[in-house]
């Protein structure tokens, strides 16, 4: 089809040809045939239909926002030579624009192209198109090639140490029905089921209840790391600072997870995640906390604290200190609570029990997080 260009070429074409033959000077008549013949030729340029195999990939297809990802194109020509081909590949609200090589015949090229990851987000990536126009673009032919894939731009994290509890607990530690199934802790009574371990059959209970029953044995749960973030649209005027927020967040949940404990991230909406810990559970927090965006909650910062089951250590997340005081209401719930406070206006005093870290970027954090871990 006819570019603009295309269109705008075979019009002035047609009226100085018009004017030509009626005022009788042959000059624009000849302007007007090399117009037409160029739009024509162009058309022909672009007609035939190439045979191509295409294939674009995202690499990585997860990454930290501002982290490199690249749309790797892989194009294989089944027919004639090919040249004049561009791809153009739509990246979130991006469009971006690569030539690909001249092809041969029976011949492939690969082409890298840089994608947009300052934003984070599930960001949809194509349809690809591939477009083919002459050299003087006048005319151009337009396929789309494949479905459209996701890049998942995840949060930025900095490596963080565990904080301690900074209380003792029992040897055994608490258990629940949620601890994993292991062998040191007695938890419950429960009735045999296929599977069990007849060692573990409680005799004296099973004779009295005419039911085998065996002995429920767990590994005493750990300490849970509780983070709470302020996600209502008000407290975060900055974009960037929102972001920021999230960071920390998953800096925070990605070192308890790492370290094998539980973890729990909470906003005003409600729950983001809650995991029981281990490495393996680091990719999900990373792929919740990817799709928080601030959204009105029906419960305050102060709301959701006061609902989150004690122990463990306490992390909340928020713009000022306007709320540092109610914070420490529920101090005696927690081993640890620390409140972060990201780009703050003005300084603010820790409450009695309260640990508060004031940071601007990812790196301060992690600085300020190393000397708390160091305090005694």
């Amino acid at each position: 089809m006819l570019t603009p260009l295309g269109w705008g070429t075979a019009a002035v074409s047609a009226a100085l040809y018009a004017a030509g033959w009626w005022l009788g000077y042959p000059e624009p008549a000849m302007l007007a045939v090399a117009g037409l013949a160029a739009v024509a030729g162009a058309a022909l340029w672009t007609l035939p239909r190439p045979r191509l195999e295409v294939r674009r990939e995202i690499a990585p297809a997860k990454v930290g926002r501002g982290e490199p990802a690249v749309g790797v194109l892989h194009v294989r020509n089944a027919g004639r030579g090919v040249r004049g081909l561009t791809a153009l590949d739509a990246a979130g609200s991006t469009q971006v624009a690569v030539e690909v090589p001249r092809l041969r015949p029976g011949g492939g090229r690969t082409v890298t192209y840089r994608l947009p990851t300052g934003r984070r987000g599930r960001i949809p990536v194509g349809p690809l198109r591939l477009v083919r126009a002459d050299p003087l673009r006048l005319a151009r032919r337009v396929r789309e090639y494949g479905a459209p894939q996701v890049l998942l731009v995840r949060p930025r994290t900095v490596p963080l140490s565990l904080l301690p509890s900074g209380r003792a607990h029992h040897l055994d530690g608490p258990t629940s029905d949620r601890s994993p199934a292991g062998t040191a802790t007695f938890h419950a009574l429960r009735e045999y089921v296929i599977g069990d371990e007849l060692r573990h059959i409680h005799w004296k209970s099973s004779a009295r209840t005419g039911t085998l029953m065996v002995r429920q044995l767990v590994d005493a749960s750990l300490p849970t790391t509780t983070i709470v973030l302020e996600a209502r649209p008000q407290a975060w005027p900055e974009p960037d600072d929102f972001e920021l927020a999230v960071d920390a967040a998953a800096s925070v949940a990605v070192a308890a997870s790492a370290a094998s404990f539980p973890v729990r991230v909470l906003t005003g909406s409600g729950p983001v995640a809650d995991t029981r810990g281990g490495p393996e559970d680091v990719e999900a927090l990373l792929d919740r906390l990817t799709a928080v965006m601030p959204g009105p909650g029906p419960q305050s910062t102060l709301d959701v604290v006061r609902r989150v089951r004690a122990g463990g250590s306490l992390v909340v997340i928020t713009p000022g200190g306007g709320e540092l005081s109610r914070v420490a209401a529920v101090r005696s719930r927690f081993d640890r609570v620390v409140v972060l406070r990201v780009r703050p206006g003005e300084p603010a005093s820790a409450p009695p029990g309260v640990h508060l870290i004031d940071f601007g970027d990812l790196d301060g954090l992690a600085e300020a997080w190393r000397r708390l871990g160091t305090a005694r």
